[in-house]
């Protein structure tokens, strides 16, 4: 096996730094979904806990993440012969500052943005709702975690 260097699939470079600081995320998208905030705060910061070294702090950190959701909207995709909806999607927009205290080039404001959908028979609450917000979200914090870290 040939190998070019060290490289790791979870882990990001994270260069010199330390500690990690994840802000609060307010909603402040048209329309409001009540856990959404605390939910993707949480994952993020859970994200990079766990694929690299970084210590989590409040204030101060070495790499710094702040925003604020800016987009939650469900939009019919399809119809059906009845000229009604058959498919729905949610579309949920992040904007991330993110702050690289050690190595300011690496600095960035950026829109993430991902949809899912799913059946326009079913209402996006509950288990539907946890689906959606797990794929959609999933896929936001891992293009967060390449852009900042991993550099994809």
């Amino acid at each position: 096996m040939i190998s070019c260097g060290a490289y790791s699939f979870t882990g990001g470079n994270t260069g010199d730094a330390k500690t990690i600081q994840v802000d609060f995320f307010p909603n402040q998208a048209p329309v409001v979904e009540p856990t959404l905030s605390q939910r993707f705060t949480q994952d993020l910061q859970d994200l990079f806990t766990r694929q690299t070294n970084l210590t989590l702090v409040t204030a101060g950190g070495d790499l710094h993440f702040e925003g604020e959701i800016i987009g939650y909207r469900i939009t019919p995709m399809s119809a059906t012969a009845n000229q009604t909806a058959a498919q729905n999607r949610l579309t949920i927009t992040i904007n991330v500052r993110f702050t690289n205290r050690l190595n300011e080039k690496d600095d960035f404001e950026k829109q993430f943005s991902f949809y899912e959908d799913f059946p326009a028979d079913q209402l996006p609450q509950g288990s539907v709702l946890e689906g959606l917000l797990d794929v959609i979200l999933e896929r936001i914090i891992q293009d967060i975690f390449n852009a900042s870290v991993a550099k994809w």
